[in-house]
């Protein structure tokens, strides 16, 4: 048997000068300040990245094909890069570049797919991961692999070779986070090893993203719970409210950028809850600590009965009582 476990690399850029771009990897290697930065991407690492960068006073544009996060929930999305527009990031939206061309000072114009130009220091590419696989030579075995990016579809961490296995970032359409590998090879080898047979469930994964405004997720967006059941099948309960921490701290602009959270709850189901989502502090903190409750199923009722602890922005889930579809404010009272 055979497990292929070898990650997966930044996708480089196809446009012509996509070889002047870095990487993230790179970004962290540089000996001097990056200065006017445009990253190319709009996931995990081009807003994490952005965000760092312009809170340490680089100029920084990101330049976003489509949408902000794919996959994550629009209306949390839509917030953070709202908040990062504020603060200082620049956008470029639904464009990406078409060359990129070293000038005689050792800048990089780059020049867009709107027709638009600008010129930057640091051209740094994050669309995207490709896996790291080339090397491996899996299609002499037979093993098929994704011509785009390298990455196996599997099943079970299986692929179309019985005797060759994957986990990790090598596998299609599965969460690419290391938390994920770690659990997925744990599992792996109990049931080839040791007896077991549960399979690892990719669903219900909490994560969070590190953006200037932290976001953390478990479950499903609300436009998928409106794919998978209907929108006139679910109940979403939603809050906007001004963290203890951030109340301190007229430069936050909490009348304007507050936190914020919701849960989508499956009304033909005992309101079963199907997503949990949260913008403000320690989003990784406050959304692991409801992973447990989701992987093990829970309703609205077990969420809105627990005691909360105040004064914390996590227990905002338990005290929870305004919908969308009453038409309410979501602004949260005082205590």
């Amino acid at each position: 048997r055979a497990l292929v476990a070898t990650g997966g690399r930044p996708t480089a850029l196809s446009c012509p000068g996509g070889e002047h771009a870095i990487s993230s990897d790179d970004l962290f290697s540089l000996d001097k300040s990056p200065g006017k930065t445009c990253i190319i991407g709009a996931g995990y690492v081009a807003l994490e990245c952005g965000g760092f960068l312009t809170a340490l006073g680089c100029d920084t544009t990101i330049a976003v094909r489509s949408v902000l996060l794919r996959g994550f929930d629009r209306e949390c999305c839509d917030k953070i890069g709202a908040f990062m527009a504020a603060k200082g990031t620049k956008f470029i939206h639904g464009a990406t570049p078409s060359n990129i061309a070293p000038t005689a000072d050792g800048k990089y114009e780059v020049t867009f797919t709107n027709g638009s130009t600008d010129v930057f220091d640091t051209v740094m590419a994050a669309a995207g991961r490709t896996a790291d696989t080339a090397g491996l030579n899996l299609a002499a075995v037979g093993v098929e692999a994704s011509p785009k990016n390298g990455k196996l579809q599997c099943v079970d961490e299986q692929t179309n070779v019985p005797y060759v296995y994957a986990i990790g970032d090598v596998l299609q359409g599965l969460p690419e986070l290391t938390p994920v590998a770690i659990q997925a090879g744990i599992m792996l080898a109990r049931r080839m090893f040791g007896g077991a047979s549960e399979a690892m469930d990719y669903k219900n994964i909490a994560t969070a993203v590190f953006t200037p405004i932290e976001y953390g997720a478990i479950g499903l967006s609300e436009e998928e719970a409106i794919e998978a059941y209907g929108e006139a099948n679910l109940e979403v309960y939603h809050s906007e409210f001004v963290p203890l921490e951030w109340s301190l701290s007229p430069e936050r602009e909490t009348d304007t950028y507050s936190g914020f959270c919701k849960v989508i709850c499956d009304k033909t189901a005992n309101m079963n809850v199907v997503g949990m989502h949260y913008l403000g502090p320690n989003a990784g903190e406050v959304t692991q600590g409801y992973g447990v409750a989701m992987k093990k199923g829970f309703n609205f009722r077990d969420l809105s009965e627990t005691v909360g602890i105040h004064p914390t922005t996590s227990e905002v889930f338990t005290t929870l009582t305004v919908t969308k579809s009453s038409g309410a404010s979501a602004a949260a009272a005082g205590c």
